[in-house]
């Protein structure tokens, strides 16, 4: 009974603090540099070491042959422990450094941002 007990909890608690996956989908300026990219990519990487809660990064050019992606050319996933992780990586310091460098650079034309919670 006190193990089924400890299940119920465990279950409920997990589903409480479901992981959150966080897009961004980035419109590179046609005259953004290889190297450009690799810097926002690379500074973005380091997102994961410098704020809590980040469990995971990952990244890519756009490869679809659909052509829907409406002039999006690169996406980074990044997965959060949990809803309170990802508020607390929005405002957190090194995050706006990143935004700062995004401004410095200005080779993003465009930007798109989906937030879910994973079930």
């Amino acid at each position: 009974m006190l193990i089924c007990c400890m299940i119920g909890v465990t279950a409920c608690a997990q589903s409480k603090s479901s992981q959150v996956k966080h897009i961004v989908a980035f419109k590179f300026k046609e005259d953004a540099t290889q190297q450009q990219v690799a810097e926002v990519t690379q500074a973005f990487k380091e997102l994961k070491s410098k704020i809590p809660g980040i469990i995971s990064f990952e990244e890519g050019a756009n490869m679809s042959t659909e052509k829907l992606n409406k002039g999006f050319n690169h996406v980074y996933v990044l997965t959060f422990k949990d809803v309170a992780s990802r508020d607390e990586y929005l405002p957190h310091p090194d995050h706006k450094k990143f935004g700062d460098l995004l401004t410095k650079l200005q080779v993003v034309e465009d930007v798109f941002v989906v937030d879910f919670e994973v079930k």
